[in-house]
This record gives structure tokens, C-alpha cells and sequence, in this order.
């Protein structure tokens, strides 16, 4: 569905991204992540063909942006972070008009208004000025111009921006009912809601695409955490005798007790025990180490930083 090759934008001196590829497949619903200034924003404004790119390119559904930048931007709804509303019109006002830009069929409009305003819960508001709305009812109306077309692909850069807790709730599941017939893009940095509603992670990283991966495959670990009373014998060096065990690192050593985080396979964990207790070692447990999306976005950022 969407394919980037060798992506790069420079603001004048300033290169914002930096040679990025990546594909993303038709239903995807995909995180794209980063600290302010990594580039997030330049991305999604080049998908929707609003910022050219200074080099490679960008393929969406067989078109290419440039050549067919408007046939593109037909499949495409987009809902920025500070999105442009006119607080003088009423909410069915603005998405009618929004409509109207999208050349959308005069007799399909009213179906397709009052689609957008049930699924972004806008039935109370949808007389009212723009005006007069809070910041959370404003994110939903620029939510419900980004899906009134019907659009193949939907990117929303901070989709929860001002919402209150029960309208994250709303959010997620609209999102996940989105998927369904379109691919997805969500930029935010809240990590909790890609958690929540991603099936993919893009990190960027001072213009680079620091990792690609599936949160399910992030989240897995090759690490067991182990923590034993304390004790003279050397740990890591009897478990650097076994098999299939890498780099041990000791991560605490406070209370009477020592804990150690071993880079091996999960099932090493009996013959580890096993060990242990031959030595005559006070185990206080064994466990796997799980990690979430904020601790990996965190370990990116740490190994970028020592690069």
C-alpha cells in the first residue's frame, strides 16, 4: 500500500530526514515514533504530498507522489497535530465544506457527514460553532473531516491531543474500527496508546528510521532476570560456563539480595536453577524479562546516543 524508498528532506541546511525506507502493507495500523525534531511530522507531511521531498521517493497503492501527488491525496485523510478549523461554522458547516474540497458527490454528502459525526461521537455538537467547543471536541471534528471521504489510508498526528480519559477510550476503538477497511498511521508520544492500538512501531531518530518491528516481536525478550541472596561466589562467571548463555550483567546489589540480567534463551532457565542450587546459592527467583514499548523506545534512544 505504501512504500518509501530513500527518503530525504532538507530544510535548508538542515536535513530533517535522513535516506528512510519502509513499507506498510494494506490494514496495517502503525506507530510512528520520536522525540520533537525526529523527523515525525516531515514524514507525514510528505505521504500526503504537502511537502515535496529534496530526494527519493514515495509510492502509494502504485502511484507515485509528484507524478500523481493529486490522484494520491483522493486516498488519503489527515488530521495534523494543530489541525485548521474555522471557529465560525458549525461542526456540519465545516464538514460539509470539507467535503466540497474533496469533490465528493453533492448527493453522498449528507450520509457521509452524519457517518464522521456518529463515529467520532459529535451527534451533541454538530449544530454548535467550532468556537465554542472544547480542545477534545475540536480534535474530534478534525478526526471526523480526516475520515469523511472514505479514505483508503488515514494518518493522524496526536489523535488524543486534549481528549479527556473517556475519549481515549473512544479514540482507540475508532481507530481499531478504521482498520478495518484502512490502513493507518498514528503519530503521538504518548507510547501507552501505540501500545494500545498499533500492531507496528516506526522509531525515528534525528531524521533516521532507527527501528522497524512489530510491537508483539519488541516485546519479547531473550532475557531472563535472576535475583539470589547475596553471596561470595562469582555469579556471572559460573553462568558464563554454561551454554547458550551471552553477556550477564549485574543490575542490583542492595537488601541482602543481587540481581543479574542473563542474554539467553527462556528454556535455559532450569538448567540455570540447577546450577545454582549445586553451588549451594539461595535462589529468590527466575523470570523472564518483559519489557514494554517505552522501555524499548528508551533502549533506541540510549544505543543512538552511543553511536
Amino acid at each position: 500500500m505504501i512504500e518509501v524508498k530513500n527518503l530525504s528532506r532538507f530544510y535548508n541546511s538542515l536535513l530533517a530526514v535522513d535516506s528512510v525506507d519502509f513499507k506498510i502493507g494494506k490494514g496495517e495500523v502503525v506507530g510512528l515514533l520520536g522525540h520533537n525534531g525526529a523527523g515525525k511530522t516531515t514524514i507525514m507531511k510528505m505521504l500526503t504530498g504537502f511537502l515535496e521531498p529534496s530526494s527519493g521517493q514515495i509510492f502509494i497503492d502504485g502511484l507515485e507522489i509528484g507524478p500523481d501527488t493529486g490522484l494520491i491525496q483522493k486516498k488519503i485523510g489527515y488530521l495534523p497535530e494543530n489541525c485548521p478549523v474555522w471557529p465560525e461554522m458549525t461542526v456540519i458547516d465545516y464538514l460539509e465544506y470539507q467535503a466540497t474540497l474533496h469533490k465528493i458527490s453533492p448527493n453522498s454528502i449528507p450520509d457521509l457527514i452524519n457517518k464522521a459525526i456518529t463515529k467520532t461521537a459529535l451527534q451533541e455538537k454538530a449544530t454548535s460553532t467550532i468556537e465554542t467547543l472544547s480542545r477534545g471536541y475540536r480534535q474530534r471534528v478534525g478526526v471526523a473531516q480526516a475520515l469523511l471521504h472514505m479514505p483508503d489510508i488515514i494518518i493522524l498526528d496526536e489523535p488524543t491531543n486534549g481528549l479527556d480519559p473517556t475519549q481515549i477510550l473512544h479514540m482507540r476503538d475508532l481507530i481499531k474500527e478504521l482498520a478495518l477497511t484502512a490502513t493507518i498511521i498514528v503519530s503521538t508520544h504518548v507510547l501507552q496508546e501505540v501500545q494500545a492500538v498499533c500492531e507496528r512501531v516506526l522509531i525515528m531518530r534525528s531524521g533516521k528510521l532507527v527501528l522497524d518491528s512489530k510491537i508483539s516481536e519488541l516485546q519479547a525478550s531473550s532475557k531472563l532476570l535472576l535475583t539470589v541472596e547475596n553471596t561470595k561466589i562469582n555469579i556471572i562467571e559460573e553462568l558464563k560456563k554454561l551454554d547458550n548463555v551471552g553477556k550477564v550483567e549485574k543490575k542490583q546489589d542492595q537488601n541482602s539480595l543481587q540481581t543479574f540480567q542473563i542474554e539467553t534463551e527462556e528454556g535455559l532457565a532450569p538448567t540455570i536453577i540447577k546450577l545454582l542450587v549445586s553451588l549451594g546459592i539461595n535462589i529468590r527467583s527466575v523470570n523472564p524479562e518483559r519489557r514494554d514499548l517505552e522501555t524499548v523506545f528508551s533502549d533506541v534512544s540510549l544505543e543512538t546516543n552511543h553511536e
